[in-house]
């Protein structure tokens, strides 16, 4: 049995510190009780139904075909309901932002899957992260780390945001744009083609990152995959993390840029996981390093020691200069002590 695909994703990550991008899709969002877009689909079709009278029916996808004589699809029914930006905003902030009986159960609250990809960008092994998501979790959990992300919800911000290479804070890039912003894309036509800014953007960091993707199948972003599809191999490696049965076009993707197909559990696991090993990764090479680095001022210590058991051979500015150099050196061992002590609690 080889090694698991998340060891080879760790070791990755912790020896090529923030070469790596994630791709977050909405399957990162599920434990949170964040609605999938065909469960906002049914629900829209439900108040549909309850506009007009209809308060139940055994499948509400066939009722809407019965009554309209086409299918209900995600983006058609966006396009009927609403008309504008700011109307978009209103009709899904309640499936994103919680009720006050949600916030009571802990739903539409950042995962362990978002407080793990938070606290990696705190330590610096994740710098951009690509989210095809409406929903603020990430920035809530970052909030929750003391971290402050630079970002990037529509085309229009990214000649004002710092270059990801000069940028001293994580990137968060809202492919897809922030159902606040009024300014997000969820439509079929939206979805299919991007704009030429943005398209450029996301070549430049496919081409220049390794990816790792998760909660993200590739299913209604066409754009987004030919975007991917035209970049470059990056010099680092491709993570394309599934859940049950890989989807083909994830399993596309991996053939095409000789990526490496993972399955999960969950974003949860993964994510948590993932931190716990790059973690155990940092802690052995620390601990390594203290051994060399303690050894250096314990021989200081026992040599000088040693001489100042014979300081009648020596004159006192010499015995002087020993007992200075031992306090230096003692100095140092407790100040690595503690850095030991932190690093094991």
């Amino acid at each position: 049995m080889g090694i698991e695909k998340l060891t080879t994703l760790a070791f990755s990550m912790y020896s090529n510190k923030g070469a790596y991008a994630l791709l977050l899709g909405s399957g990162i969002s599920r434990s949170a009780y964040i609605p999938s877009g065909w469960e906002v689909e049914e629900k829209l079709i439900q108040k549909i139904g309850a506009s007009q009278g209809v308060a139940e029916s055994e499948d509400w996808h066939q009722w809407y075909k019965g009554c309209y004589q086409q299918s209900a699809s995600y983006s058609a029914l966006l396009g009927e309901i609403v008309k504008t930006p700011t109307e978009r905003v209103q009709l899904m902030k309640s499936f994103f932002e919680p009720t006050d009986e949600e916030k009571e159960v802990g739903w539409k609250t950042p995962t362990k899957a978002h407080l793990s990809i938070a606290r990696l960008a705190k330590k610096g092994y994740v710098r951009v992260i690509l989210t095809t998501n409406f929903d603020r979790l990430l920035e809530k959990a970052f909030e929750l780390e003391g971290v402050t992300p630079q970002v990037i919800s529509h085309e229009g911000a990214i000649s004002q945001a710092t270059p990801i290479v000069h940028s001293k804070i994580p990137t968060i890039i809202k492919i897809n744009g922030d159902y606040i912003d009024c300014q997000f894309r969820n439509t079929t036509e939206e979805l299919d083609e991007y704009p030429e800014q943005m398209k450029l953007y996301l070549h430049r960091i496919f081409e220049e990152y390794g990816l790792v993707t998760c909660g993200w199948s590739g299913e209604w972003d066409k754009g987004l995959i030919e975007i991917i599809n035209g970049a470059t191999h990056s010099r680092y490696n491709s993570f394309f993390a599934y859940v049950g049965e890989a989807k083909n076009s994830i399993m596309s993707l991996s053939r095409d840029r000789l990526g490496e197909l993972m399955p999960i559990e969950s974003a949860d696991n993964l994510f948590s996981e993932l931190y716990e090993q790059i973690m155990a990764l940092e802690k052995y090479d620390a601990n390594a390093n203290m051994n060399h680095e303690i050894r250096t001022p314990l021989n200081g210590i026992v040599g000088f020691a040693n001489l100042l058991c014979d300081r009648e051979q020596f004159e006192p500015e010499e015995i002087t200069t020993f007992i200075e150099t031992i306090k230096k050196n003692c100095d140092l061992l407790l100040a690595l002590i503690s850095d030991i002590i932190d690093i094991s609690c």
